[in-house]
């Protein structure tokens, strides 16, 4: 009986340490929601690694609401106007057209800096710790719903609740790894940055997914 009473008096403990991580997730995520909805715009560099192919990335992200661009090193841009993504490749000459789902299941800039994790995750906080001069907090964010990937783990300044990077785990076993810096608040972004313009590319092929 004693042995029952312990193990019980364990597992609630268990429980209430769960309870409590699951808490301190959801403030953090939620200070930096609040953060978030202070700038109306965005812009910051970012590093992309994929770990089965081995391949690093470097890029600039700008955002305006849903609206988004990124333009990454290799050549390649992405325009999203709210309602349609251009994925333009320049050594191809080549620009794929697909409509805007806020509601997919894959992973954009817009979901990264918003309160996605609010509705579509079960977050749980894994702990705290320093790099270099900053200290920062991870989160671990399991999807509700199924997806193209298994979990996101993100890690946030403490002092400025800002993501400065975060990792996708496929459920192929693949791991993208996004580091951001140089995040600037609330810069001035003319709404044609997010539109792609076919006149400025002529001969191009288009390839129309909608």
């Amino acid at each position: 009986m004693k042995k029952n009473l312990i193990l019980i008096v364990a597992l609630c403990l268990n429980a209430l340490g769960a309870i409590a991580q699951d808490a301190k997730a959801k403030a953090i995520l939620d200070a930096v929601s609040a953060n978030l909805k202070t700038m109306k715009t965005m812009k910051a560099n970012f590093t992309l690694s994929i770990s089965k192919t081995k391949e690093t990335k470097k890029g600039i992200v700008s955002m305006k609401g849903t609206k988004y661009f990124v333009s990454i090193g290799n050549g390649q841009e992405i325009y999203c106007d709210s309602k349609t993504i251009y994925t333009f490749t320049k050594s191809a000459n080549e620009v794929t057209v697909n409509d805007f789902d806020p509601n997919e299941n894959t992973f954009t800039p817009t979901k990264l800096f918003s309160n996605f994790y609010d509705k579509e995750f079960k977050s749980k906080f894994v702990g705290e710790k320093k790099t270099g001069a900053t200290t920062v907090n991870i989160i671990e964010l399991t999807p509700t719903k199924s997806k193209q990937f298994v979990k996101v783990e993100v890690t946030i300044d403490k002092a400025k609740n800002t993501i400065i990077s975060g990792k996708i785990f496929e459920k192929n076993g693949n791991i993208m790894s996004y580091t951001m810096s140089n995040l600037q608040a609330n810069p001035v972004l003319a709404d044609n940055l997010f539109v792609f313009d076919q006149k400025k590319h002529p001969g191009i092929e288009v390839i129309d997914l909608r």
